[in-house]
């Protein structure tokens, strides 16, 4: 459904421009290597469809998701595009890749026979080795009975060997280290096989680490892939909502559910209609906020955030605010210019990637280029 602006509580803006532009810095960066692009979660809350066309304008025609219905809604948009689902072959769903054109990256030795026998080499797929994170992938000893049968490999059409990085946010986690060289000896074992370590937070560790595909996610979207350090990004999103009320607040009296903030003075707290069905964390609440207090934009200074975060509804303190335009309609920016996703996350105790999928479904959504 396409909310109005007029009608919505928020309005957020996502920036084109500043996503592709991040896209070619990291496409520069690894080249030779190819720089896909990874659009799983609904384009990391940018909406995957708008996300892919624009990077795909720009020369991207490598494009990661996660499920495969994910896969097709890019696949509709991109009919020419390779599209990886990184969720692997789901049980007796074979035909459905095939139909849309989707590659499994495969993880398990069921999985291979599965999708070998259901395709018999006619359509490709990539293969997940598993080099430290303990989560998807062939174990080593799964990875070298695989690579002693040619015949497995010919009929999985398996085209890409991949891995993925635990610590790539921590430069100076020594198991970064540890699962490049796994990665670099298991390779040898398929010779030929074009292969992709390389997530957002890995394009930042150097050439070894770059292979022939890196598929960076977040940092497309302008959060940080470096962990706690500020990101090198253009920041993509923004979300502005109006002022719905201005209200005097007499000294000793609380705000919002628990009276967790009381007014000290006399005070003038503004009421923003967004809260945590919209992305904003109760996290964010005072005084849970773990690096705060949180803060919004308006008219050009910071307000701090005070009181719970509500499902629907923020409270802002804007006694100190200067001048005499905060009122019913004045606009609040949460995010932009001002505000960046991991500042969200930092007040949150949280990361970047969780503030950009849980930006919530009732705003209305501008694209800007």
């Amino acid at each position: 459904m396409t909310i109005p602006p007029e009608l919505a509580g928020a309005t957020l803006t996502i920036d084109l421009a500043a996503l592709v532009g991040n896209w070619r810095k990291i496409a520069e960066t690894v080249s030779p290597a190819e720089c896909a692009a990874t659009v799983k979660a609904d384009g990391y809350g940018c909406g995957a469809r708008e996300v892919a066309q624009a990077l795909w304008q720009a020369g991207c025609r490598t494009f990661f998701v996660a499920l495969p219905l994910e896969g097709k809604q890019v696949r509709d948009a991109l009919p020419e595009a390779i599209i990886y689902v990184l969720d692997g072959l789901l049980a007796g769903q074979a035909e459905f890749y095939i139909a849309h054109d989707l590659r499994p990256c495969l993880m398990d030795p069921a999985e291979l026979t599965e999708w070998a026998n259901a395709t018999e080499g006619r359509h490709k797929a990539a293969v997940h080795i598993d080099t430290g994170i303990n989560r998807l992938g062939l174990d080593r000893e799964q990875a070298e009975a695989l690579a002693a049968d040619a015949a497995l490999i010919k009929r999985a059409g398996l085209c890409l060997l991949m891995s993925h990085l635990a610590s790539g946010d921590n430069e100076a986690n020594p198991s970064n280290a540890s699962q490049r060289d796994r990665f670099t000896s298991l390779r040898t074992l398929f010779p030929g096989l074009p292969a992709s370590l390389a997530n957002a937070p890995g394009t930042f560790l150097g050439p070894e680490f770059f292979h022939d595909v890196v598929r960076p996610g977040v940092a497309l979207y302008g959060g940080t892939p470096l962990g706690t350090r500020p990101s090198p990004m253009q920041p993509v999103v923004s979300l502005s909502a109006p002022i719905l009320q201005v209200r005097d607040v007499a000294a000793g009296d609380g705000v919002g559910y628990g009276a967790t903030w009381r007014a000290e003075k006399p005070s003038r707290i503004a009421i923003v209609g967004v809260g945590y069905a919209d992305g904003l964390l109760r996290a964010m609440s005072w005084p849970a906020q773990r690096d705060g207090p949180a803060k919004v934009f308006i008219e050009g200074q910071m307000a701090p955030i005070v009181g719970r975060v509500s499902m629907d509804m923020i409270t802002i303190h804007v006694t100190d605010l200067e001048g005499d335009r905060v009122c019913r309609g004045t606009s609040a920016e949460l995010l932009g210019a001002n505000i960046t996703v991991d500042d969200w996350a930092r007040w949150s105790g949280t990361i970047g990637y969780e503030i950009l999928t849980s930006l919530g479904r009732r705003y209305a959504k501008v694209y800007s280029s």
